[in-house]
């Protein structure tokens, strides 16, 4: 059975969606699963250092793409969590830009080779975002609770009109614990303004940009609070019915 690609997208950035690639990953090869997570964003690339993987990979995304070299050779398997890869972006931009077709082409030998692969997108809706969607599979728009970035979320939906029902899913993410009390018609808010299915709900965690410092991937410092939501969500997405994260 072939994998499936998963694009991590938002209209905004600073919106969690990096985390939400490597938590989910993490989660998801924890659970077993290959995965691999492709960092699109070309010359802000950040994913390495949320994965713990910084300097480990040498050839990008666009040199698998571009066909300098295979998809096995460019993967970097994590040395902590079997089964999850990092394909990172470059640094700069260099040469031709990655093609539509070259994407497809190199998304089919992930789905050959990986059960998951993650497409972590830059942050808007310009040639980035529709390189990372061009195929994919599926979509989570990853917004935060506040009113810009729902309606960011909006606008993205917006632009995944291609996407059937069911291949489109909103996160909500770092909602806080003075939320707790409007939580319910905030995420209802969230759901009925992005016109989507939620796949979950993150917490603002205080564990996240200590565990970024020290290089270490979220889900190998704690069970609770974040590395939580994306234990959920990675089960959502292979079909199990998981309540939505209590935020204490």
């Amino acid at each position: 059975m072939a994998g499936q690609c998963v694009a991590v997208v938002s209209g905004k950035g600073g919106t969690g969606k990096t985390s939400f690639t490597a938590g989910v990953g993490s989660a998801l090869a924890q659970l077993g699963q290959k995965v691999l997570c492709v960092d699109c964003d070309v010359a802000l690339r950040n994913l390495d250092l949320a994965l713990g993987l910084t300097d480990k990979a040498i050839m990008d995304f666009t040199d698998v793409a571009q066909e300098r070299c295979s998809l096995d050779m460019a993967a970097v398997e994590h040395p902590d969590i079997p089964g999850l890869f990092l394909l990172t972006a470059p640094t700069r931009s260099r040469g031709r830009p990655v093609m539509e077709e070259q994407m497809a082409v190199m998304l089919e030998a992930a789905r050959e080779r990986f059960d998951y692969c993650f497409l972590d997108a830059p942050a808007g809706l310009d040639g980035g975002f529709q390189l990372a969607t061009c195929a994919a599979d599926r979509c989570v728009v990853v917004a935060t609770a506040d009113a810009s970035s729902l309606r960011d979320a909006q606008h993205t939906v917006m632009e995944l009109h291609r996407f059937p029902t069911g291949r489109l899913h909103l996160a909500v993410n770092r909602v806080r614990k003075k939320m707790l009390r409007s939580m319910h018609a905030t995420i209802d808010d969230a759901i009925d303004r992005a016109g989507l299915p939620l796949i979950g709900v993150i917490p603002e965690d205080d564990a996240l940009p200590l565990s970024l410092n020290k290089g270490v991937p979220l889900l190998l410092s704690g069970n609770q609070g974040a590395a939580a939501a994306y234990r959920n969500i990675a089960k959502r997405l292979q079909g199990q019915r998981v309540p939505l994260l209590r935020i204490r």
